[in-house]
């Protein structure tokens, strides 16, 4: 199933909708289960987002926070994911600490992978799972040409060797990723977009490895197929 992309002419437009959108999902989630699950990204576009986030006028208590992937660094260490959204948001909410599911720090990648893994076994499905791509087509820390990536199984993996910095990192596994009602990838930046096509083209990627049961949706200020910026349509949602 080809993901369904959403146009946006800025990126200010596409954090609107994402913001409003996340504040529905959150809401019915809330309301009728008493609980909304969110798996958190890393990167810049996130960090904006978030800091929107953390405006919100939401019922923080339900919400559970994971992370899709970890560097391994030292806790409050500012590089790591749960740092830059403790930062921006969650440091700015009541939601309530042990809501807040970080990836162990310190040790070893793999018994951080092996202690995570034992906190995703508590989760049927998330709400919903928030996921980057990279220019090299990348997301999470799933990196292309990983074997790992193809792999099933594990819910989250070590990654030794990681072509960015820091080499060992913590990834929740395509399996994990895919276990979610909906999977929102955030792609912003004509750096962008070559992977973003050759992503959309079937290239095999490791976002192709991601299937979730609905479906995956691309929020995008990339106008896909465009070359020049002046190319860019009126903001549109599916």
């Amino acid at each position: 199933m080809l993901p369904r992309v959403h146009q946006f002419a800025t990126s200010a437009l596409l954090i609107d909708e994402l913001c409003e959108r996340i504040a529905a999902l959150a809401h019915q989630s809330c309301a009728r289960r008493g609980s909304f699950s969110i798996v958190l990204a890393g990167g810049n576009t996130p960090h904006i987002l978030y800091r929107r986030l953390s405006k919100l006028p939401a019922d923080w208590q339900c919400w559970h926070i994971y992370f899709s992937d970890e560097r391994c660094l030292p806790a409050r260490d500012p590089d790591r994911n749960d740092s830059m959204a403790a930062a921006a948001w969650l440091d700015h909410v009541a939601i309530p600490d042990h809501q807040i599911h970080r990836v162990p720090a310190g040790g070893s990648a793999a018994a951080a992978a092996t202690a995570y893994a034992s906190v995703l076994e508590q989760v049927s499905a998330f709400d919903l799972v928030l996921l980057g791509l990279g220019e090299d087509g990348h997301t999470a820390s799933l990196f292309p040409g990983d074997p790992q990536v193809a792999s099933g199984g594990a819910l989250a993996i070590a990654v030794d060797n990681a072509p960015k910095p820091p080499p060992t990192r913590v990834s929740m596994s395509p399996d994990c990723l895919s276990r979610a009602a909906a999977v929102w990838f955030v792609v912003t930046g004509d750096s962008k977009r070559e992977a973003l096509e050759a992503w959309l083209a079937g290239a095999p990627l490791p976002p192709q490895s991601i299937n979730a049961p609905g479906g995956i949706d691309v929020f995008t200020d990339i106008c896909v197929g465009c070359r020049d910026a002046r190319e860019l349509p009126r903001p549109s949602v599916v």
